[in-house]
C-alpha cells in the first residue's frame, strides 16, 4: 500500500506537457489565431496543414515547449531571437504571452540588450493565453 501511494505521489509531481499547462481557452484561441495567419501557419512534419504556412514567420507547429529561434528550416530569426534561444529561453505559456504582447520589449529584457529587436512587429490583440492553448495542441510536448 505504501508503494502504491508513493508511486501516485511521484507521478503527480512529474511535469506536465505544455498542452496540460495551458490556462487559456483553445477554442477561443483558434478564432483569435486568425490575426497571426498572415505571417504564421501550422503544419505538421508529416505535411498535415492546419493553417497555410506563410513564408514570413516560422511554422508554429510544436511551438509550445520549443527553444526560441530554433524552428528547423526557418532562417529569418533576428539575432536577438537567436540569442534568446542560445540563452535557453523556451516557449512556455509565460514566455509566449510576454513575447507576443511586446516582442521587442521582451527580447530586450531576456537578452539584456537595450538594442535588441524582434522581426515580429505585431503586438497581439486578444488573449495570448488562448492562442497559446490553441497552439499547444499541435506537436509533441
Amino acid at each position: 500500500m505504501k508503494l502504491k501511494a508513493a508511486t501516485i505521489v511521484a507521478l503527480c509531481a512529474l511535469p506536465l506537457g505544455a498542452n496540460a499547462q495551458a490556462t487559456g481557452d483553445a477554442a477561443a484561441g483558434e478564432s483569435e489565431f486568425r490575426q497571426c495567419t498572415s505571417c504564421h501557419g501550422i503544419a505538421s512534419p508529416d505535411g498535415d496543414v492546419i493553417h497555410r504556412v506563410a513564408p514570413t514567420g516560422p511554422n508554429l507547429w510544436g511551438v509550445a515547449g520549443r527553444v526560441a529561434g530554433s524552428y528547423d528550416g526557418y532562417s529569418r530569426y533576428s539575432s536577438a531571437m537567436q540569442a534568446a534561444g542560445e540563452a535557453g529561453i523556451t516557449w512556455t505559456e509565460e514566455n509566449f504571452v510576454a513575447y507576443v504582447n511586446d516582442p521587442t520589449g521582451y527580447l530586450r529584457e531576456v537578452t539584456g540588450d537595450a538594442r535588441a529587436r524582434s522581426n515580429m512587429n505585431h503586438r497581439l490583440r486578444g488573449s495570448a493565453e488562448n492562442i497559446y492553448a490553441y497552439l499547444a495542441q499541435f506537436g509533441a510536448q
